[in-house]
């Protein structure tokens, strides 16, 4: 999930994706790579859109597909001036679905759709601001169960359309984090996502930039085959070759 671009909660506990350095020296080390990373790619200023909804039904249509194309069909939506949770909700699945081609699997992504804009419909009145101060843990899993919704999804529009401290542990940020030896490269979504949020000030500006500068060297430099030559985070590696 990659496009272009209050007060919170305790981070929640969960279990460590490996044994390590202490808490402190975990947290020094993660705010460093943070602001290489920073100083190289700038601020990212995810996540495009105009509204909290627009940013919501964007985490939806960029599923298993490139955002130029996700933003393709909110462009359309936009240009019907659909963009509203009402007037979704009001659609057939088939007429959405012709809307959102552009976005790939839009048969699919049209019920998934379908779903979250229900619930914010039915749950929070329509009004996604509401998600700003509802208690954490509870909304998360009430997102978890709209059908469609996987954790990297539901984490999106916790962080980039609610505004809460939970980091989007994606496949970028997993792959980054497991080459520099601070997680297990085995470690699943869910155990890397409370890892994070157990080291990190629990700070949703800063989850915000972090994830999208990770997702950013994930694809300069740390794909597949490692490119480490001129990678920002190659000072971290301190002479030993990444983890594979």
């Amino acid at each position: 999930m990659s496009p272009s671009m209050g007060s919170a909660p305790r981070a929640r506990s969960g279990r460590r994706a490996s044994p390590g350095p202490p808490r402190d020296r975990v947290k020094a080390r993660l705010l460093r790579l943070y602001r290489a990373l920073l100083r190289r790619f700038g601020r990212q200023r995810w996540w495009p859109g105009r509204t909290p909804y627009e940013v919501a039904v964007g985490a939806v249509l960029t599923q298993h597909t490139a955002w130029v194309n996700a933003a393709r069909a909110i462009a359309a939506l936009r240009a019907r001036r659909l963009l509203m949770p009402a007037r979704v909700g009001a659609m057939a699945s088939s007429a959405l679905s012709r809307v959102i081609r552009p976005a790939g699997t839009h048969r699919v992504k049209a019920r998934r759709l379908l779903a979250l804009t229900r619930w914010i419909l039915e749950r929070l009145d329509g009004r996604l601001n509401r998600m700003r101060t509802m208690p954490l843990d509870p909304l998360r899993a009430s997102l978890l169960q709209i059908p469609g919704l996987g954790p990297e999804t539901a984490d999106a529009i916790l962080l980039y359309a609610a505004g809460r401290p939970v980091f989007v542990a994606d496949a970028y940020a997993r792959r980054v984090l497991a080459r520099h030896g601070l997680v297990s490269p085995r470690a699943g979504y869910e155990e890397v996502r409370a890892w994070l949020e157990a080291h990190l000030p629990s700070d949703p500006v800063l989850f915000n930039e972090f994830h999208a500068l990770l997702v950013a060297v994930g694809k300069s430099n740390c794909g597949s085959a490692p490119r480490c030559e001129g990678c920002p985070l190659r000072f971290d590696l301190r002479g030993r070759r990444p983890v594979r």
